[in-house]
């Protein structure tokens, strides 16, 4: 597989990584039998992003696109973080090859995973969140 320079390096040094003590929401997505899993975890305070990380099992893209996720959110207010996607994802990495692209659709389903967590836990609404899909995603 040809990864460019930018996904290799998200890869080989991803940012963020880990659990987050109290996190403010947690959301996991994918599917164990394609080896896929993504589970990011959020600080929010005032409406902001203050602390984001990750834990993913799969292939480099995988860990390139949760990285790279975390990276575009963090800081942000949740205004922000929802106009964040798997394109937004792909275009900041310089792109992925087709076979791979899952990859950034499962990063923007596990942030979006996560805020639905974050809401549900504050008793909000965040205008055009849907609910995270079932833990299964297909490729």
């Amino acid at each position: 597989m040809d990864y460019n320079p930018t996904v290799m390096e998200h890869f080989m040094n991803p940012r963020n990584v880990g659990e987050l003590e109290n996190a403010d929401g947690i959301g996991t997505v994918g599917n164990e039998q394609c080896g896929d899993v993504m589970r990011v975890f959020l600080k929010i305070e005032n409406d902001i992003v203050v602390d984001v990380s990750f834990k993913t099992f799969g292939c480099g893209a995988a860990v390139a696109t949760s990285s790279m996720a975390t990276e575009l959110i963090k800081g942000k207010s949740i205004t922000e973080v929802m106009q964040v996607t798997n394109k937004t994802v792909l275009d900041a990495l310089d792109g992925l090859p087709a076979v791979k692209r899952h990859c950034s659709v499962l990063a923007e389903d596990a942030v979006r995973a996560a805020l639905w967590d974050y809401a549900q836990k504050q008793g909000i609404v965040i205008e055009g969140l849907e609910p995270p899909p079932e833990r299964e995603h297909e490729h």
